[in-house]
């Protein structure tokens, strides 16, 4: 038993280039000897989440899933908000209930069962559902998800602040989703095996394959090994909103990291429409669909060590390196639509764009992920999160709709200048704020 423990060690020591696994900050002496350990659950649990949400991404796949079962057309202009709204919005009301847990691993558990059952009826639809009826119930299915996936994500992030230490973190969340990005590529690979197969059997393997991610991510989180901590200050929904409001008017860094990540929001707002223009030049065909996926796996292979390591150094400057980033993919994307050439009649030139989309966005995730973490404290570290998230989920519904509209009078287009510019003020943003690592 001793040699895989040193193997362990050894390996964890060279992954975070830490020489001496022993040395921690901000988290108790016992988190400290169960962080290698503790490290390698975490990078598994998070390879099953990465790679299910790829796999039954409301920015991809979803669409495609719409298409392929004769769904009204305006049904896909909901995804987005229902997606990242419902996985937001009831954040802060949980954050009271997990703040009065000694262990928070529980409620992770919890939101990782739910979510691979909710993937198992998307893949259950792809087989069976047809037209209105069909589409109406993959958005009913996907709010179930999304619910699940914010009682998830307060929970995750909580225990990771109990369990892994400082400067470990945006390195720990880079190599996960390095390792999903290797998956994805593997799924798209088969993907795009499956031209001429029915799409409805692509896409219902598809969906059970992330029905099987989340099931490997409630396993793994159940197995980490959890210091109790301390429940003092747990308040009901409406006690936690006046408190958060509270927090937005005292701690001025916080309400700007809010601000930041609302500009922000441009990243994930603009990847469906640069996958619409794909597809307006693939047509239905998987192929089209398997060359996205690739490409969103390779970026996310590629970016996400990168950033992981940036943001440990200063997960401010990722956030605004990021928001550039995303500016640039703007441009180009309405450039590629605009330019009458030939070769911009293929889906090519789009799944580039995706991918550098997908190359930021993973900034932006990284960076504001570890940015909320490393400036809260441990006791109140929940309550930032799950405010930050639902101020988030709330704009993502007040805007998502919004821009839907804009895109069906403007154009996915003229859109995409819209949200370049959103991006570019990100960037300037995020440059202001304050560093806490």
């Amino acid at each position: 038993m001793a040699v895989p423990e040193i193997s362990q060690t050894r390996l964890y020591e060279w992954l975070t280039g830490d020489e001496d696994s022993r040395m921690c900050r901000d988290i108790p002496d016992e988190a400290c000897r169960e962080q290698p350990r503790n490290f390698f659950l975490h990078l598994a649990a998070s390879l099953g989440n990465k790679l299910a949400d790829e796999l039954a991404s409301a920015r991809l796949v979803l669409p495609w899933l719409l298409g392929v079962i004769g769904a009204p057309l305006w049904m896909v202009g909901l995804l987005v908000p229902i997606r990242e709204a419902g996985a937001l919005l009831p954040q802060l009301f949980v954050a009271g209930l997990i703040r009065g847990r000694p262990e928070r691993k529980g409620v992770w558990v919890v939101g990782g069962v739910l979510q691979a059952l909710t993937a198992a009826a998307l893949a259950l639809l792809a087989l069976f559902g047809g037209g209105t009826i069909g589409g109406g119930l993959v958005l009913a299915v996907l709010v179930a998800l999304s619910l699940a996936r914010g009682l998830s994500s307060i929970a995750t992030k909580d225990v990771m602040g109990k369990t892994i230490a400082k400067r470990r973190r945006g390195t720990l969340m880079g190599w996960s989703g390095s390792l999903a990005g290797a998956a994805t590529l593997a799924a798209g690979a088969v993907l795009m095996l499956f031209e001429d197969r029915p799409g409805e059997l692509a896409l219902a393997a598809l969906l059970g394959v992330a029905a099987l991610g989340w099931a490997l991510n409630a396993f793994c989180a159940s197995r980490i090994v959890e210091t109790p901590g301390a429940v003092e200050g747990g308040e009901n929904a409406w006690s936690a909103i006046r408190t958060g409001l509270r927090l937005l008017r005292e701690d001025r860094a916080f309400l700007h990291f809010n601000l930041a990540r609302a500009l922000l929001l441009s990243s994930a707002l603009a990847l469906p429409y640069v996958a619409l223009l794909g597809q307006q030049q693939a047509g239905t065909e998987l192929g089209g669909l398997g060359a996205l996926v690739i490409v969103s796996g390779v970026a996310g292979m590629l970016a996400s060590p990168i950033w992981g390591r940036r943001a440990d150094a200063s997960s401010r400057i990722v956030m605004r390196d990021a928001a550039l980033g995303t500016t640039v993919g703007c441009l180009l994307g309405a450039l590629f639509a605009w330019w009458p050439a030939a070769w911009t009649q293929t889906v090519w030139p789009y799944a580039l764009v995706y991918a550098l989309l997908v190359i930021v966005h993973a900034g932006v995730r990284l960076g504001r992920k570890t940015y909320i973490v490393d400036l809260a404290g441990q006791d109140d570290r929940a309550l930032y999160v799950a405010l930050s998230n639902t101020l988030t989920g709330v704009l993502m519904l007040a805007v998502g709709g919004p821009v839907g509209a804009q895109a069906q009078w403007l154009g996915a287009p003229a859109l995409l200048l819209v949200l370049a510019a959103t991006a570019l003020a990100a960037a300037a943003s995020a440059r202001r704020l304050p560093e806490v690592e």
